[in-house]
């Protein structure tokens, strides 16, 4: 990996932990309204994905999508100007934590309802293949997601019709407050693609080389076959499903137990291993993160809220 390249990877990772932290806080203090999931401890898995698209690739996901949406280029200040309601987040205040959008940055939405997104994604895949072109379709979800319609529907056309997706399952451990192991028939999510004939791979999504390498070979599969693939990322989100989680479901010693194979320290210790950056370079990038970070609270906060004509506003797209 290129030093520019992996710098810049661990500044977006950091970026994300900062901004989700202060968001938490903000949540807390009552600024921001509704549900809101965090993506800590999960920051390696987008961070690495999305490093390996190229910009005319698509990304849809569900909605633990802060990460994501900063990962694909939208800005710390929209983001959490969106998260605070405010006219200047990127869905205009309107969609608030689960709607983070830009389809000018082809990051095609967080969508809130559990697996709704993922026949979206076929659908955008299928305007790819009517179009001519050879760009692929990264859809991510959770483990939960599996276990439900909309998921086999949508791979089987992908496997039917030959669509280049990258089915991405974000295996954090819990669909909401239910382990896999006693929802799913399967451990392996990746064994689902089986049933399709569909090509499939898991990989350690707290390494985020790792799931760099993994996802460029996905991609280049998808891209050369014009056919799907499945790859599951296993991951561990630090804290609860959602801010209202009293996380009755998980113990204490687990999730320490996680958090000690955090990625942002497990890359930060394999950049100064592999003489990719020194301590100082990496300490600018994190007082850098930090700095943008609190920019974007004191933006999102002096930010007006929609007025009421907005409430007739962008309904439906021309």
């Amino acid at each position: 990996m290129e030093k520019e390249k992996a710098l810049q990877m661990y500044y977006e990772m950091v970026l994300i932990r900062r901004v989700e932290e202060r968001g938490a806080e903000l949540y807390q203090a009552g600024k921001i309204g509704g549900f809101m999931h965090l993506y800590i401890g999960q920051e390696a898995v987008s961070t690495g994905l999305i490093a390996a698209r190229e910009p005319r690739d698509r990304v849809i996901t569900a909605y633990r999508d802060h990460g994501v949406a900063l990962n694909c280029g939208i800005s710390a200040n929209e983001v959490m100007a969106e998260l605070l309601g405010k006219v200047t987040g990127t869905s205009k205040g309107k969609g608030g934590s689960m709607h983070m959008a830009d389809t000018e940055k082809n990051m095609w939405g967080g969508h809130a309802i559990v697996g709704g997104h993922l026949p979206i994604a076929s659908g955008l895949a299928l305007g790819d293949q009517y179009a001519g072109n050879d760009n692929v379709t990264i859809c991510m979800f959770g483990d939960g997601a599996t276990n439900i319609g909309y998921f086999h529907e949508a791979l089987n056309l992908s496997k039917t019709w030959g669509l280049r997706v990258l089915w991405v399952c974000e295996n954090n451990q819990y669909g909401m407050g239910t382990a896999v192991e006693r929802a799913s028939a399967v451990d392996e999510i990746r064994q689902k693609a089986e049933g399709y004939g569909m090509k499939n791979a898991q990989v350690d999504g707290m390494d985020v080389a790792k799931v760099y390498a993994a996802a460029q070979e996905a991609m280049q599969f998808v891209r050369e076959n014009a056919q799907p693939y499945l790859l599951e990322v296993n991951t561990y989100r630090f804290r609860g499903h959602s801010m209202g989680d009293p996380e009755r479901y998980r113990k204490q010693e687990e999730v320490k137990k996680w958090q000690e194979n955090d990625p942002i320290g497990i890359f930060r210790a394999q950049l100064l291993r592999e003489s990719l950056a020194t301590e100082a370079e990496l300490d600018a990038l994190d007082a850098r993160a930090e700095s943008e970070t609190q920019k974007s609270v004191e933006f999102a906060e002096a930010s007006p809220e929609p007025g009421m004509d907005e409430l007739f506003k962008d309904i439906y797209a021309a």
